[in-house]
């Protein structure tokens, strides 16, 4: 992992067969259009259900998807687990692999914990794993996570690793905060990531790395187009746009349903659709309603296919 990864990358949406097993023909199969359109790969984020998955789930995943040849360069696999052992297995894998990194969540289950005790459990997986390629980057999401990831934290770590914890995730949702570790790390080159397009403008603006956004499993053409022109004079523009999409998925109904239903609608394949419990399907009615509204937005996906594979 020596390679710098930059640009636009989708927490990749995790297709499950009838019987919730993960489908790997299709997952791979939306892995290469995502590549097609100038988007990187956060496979195994909060958007593709990881922690529905279990460790070996993913480690499988990953070892089919590197296995077609893929360029794993572009590759971010999520390996951060609430259990150090799992946290090390996985990111171990993504390092032999030559992903470019791995984003990881801080161990989310207990509440409250101080920053000393968040430093002890990066540090640990950063020696267990033992390995000078090794290219983390943090991910803060504490709308669900809880547990965050503080500038204190960052300092600490990029003094004790410096070649090694490579940036952030920020989805906060807040762009003080983002400015924050912008301000703060970005000229050391610290690569911070936004984790909503909603916020790619600014954030490039300020000396940001990217978006790593659920949205861009189903507009990853729009949003790197901006990343690649965001000093055009039509960037507030095109920024105006890609809000208008991501309301469109993310504002009435459940992002991951939404977008697993979008790519169904797009590539004519109802078993898209299926997400895990907890998790729930849109209804019949909100499909429908989606559709509509695509449809007046002028929404496409190009080059998408169906595949069919797992029943």
């Amino acid at each position: 992992m020596t390679q710098r990864i930059r640009g636009v990358l989708a927490p990749v949406v995790t297709p499950f067969g009838a019987d919730f097993s993960p489908d790997k023909e299709r997952f791979i199969a939306h892995c290469q259009w995502l590549l097609s359109q100038n988007c990187g790969l956060a496979v195994f984020g909060t958007t593709s259900e990881a922690n529905s998955l279990a460790a070996e789930e993913r480690s499988t995943l990953l070892d089919a998807l590197v296995a077609t040849g893929v360029d794993t360069s572009r590759l971010m696999p999520g390996t951060g687990c609430c259990s150090i052992t799992e946290t090390v297995k996985l990111t171990s894998q993504a390092v032999k692999h030559g992903c470019a990194g791995v984003l990881m969540l801080p161990p989310f289950y207990y509440k409250g914990v101080s920053e000393e005790g968040l430093y002890r459990y990066f540090s640990e997986v950063v020696q267990r794993v033992g390995d000078p390629r090794l290219r983390i980057y943090l991910y803060h999401i504490p709308p669900v996570a809880i547990v965050g990831i503080t500038a204190g934290l960052v300092e600490r770590l990029l003094k004790s690793y410096p070649n090694l914890i490579a940036g952030m995730k920020d989805s906060s949702g807040d762009w003080n905060n983002t400015r924050i570790f912008l301000d703060a790390f970005a000229q050391s080159g610290f690569d911070v990531f936004v984790g909503s397009e909603s916020f790619l403008l600014a954030n490039m603006r300020n000396g940001g790395a990217g978006t790593i956004s659920a949205t861009a499993n189903v507009n990853p053409a729009a949003i790197h187009k901006l990343y690649a022109e965001w000093k055009n004079a039509d960037a507030d523009d095109q920024q105006a746009k890609l809000n208008i999409t991501r309301d469109s998925f993310g504002k009435k109904y459940p992002m991951i349903s939404a977008l697993k239903q979008g790519i169904a609608i797009y590539a004519n394949d109802p078993a898209w659709a299926k997400v895990r419990p907890p998790l729930v399907e849109l209804t019949a009615e909100q499909a429908k309603t989606l559709a509509a509204e695509l449809k007046t937005i002028s929404f496409t996906m190009p080059g998408l296919k169906r595949v069919d594979a797992t029943p």
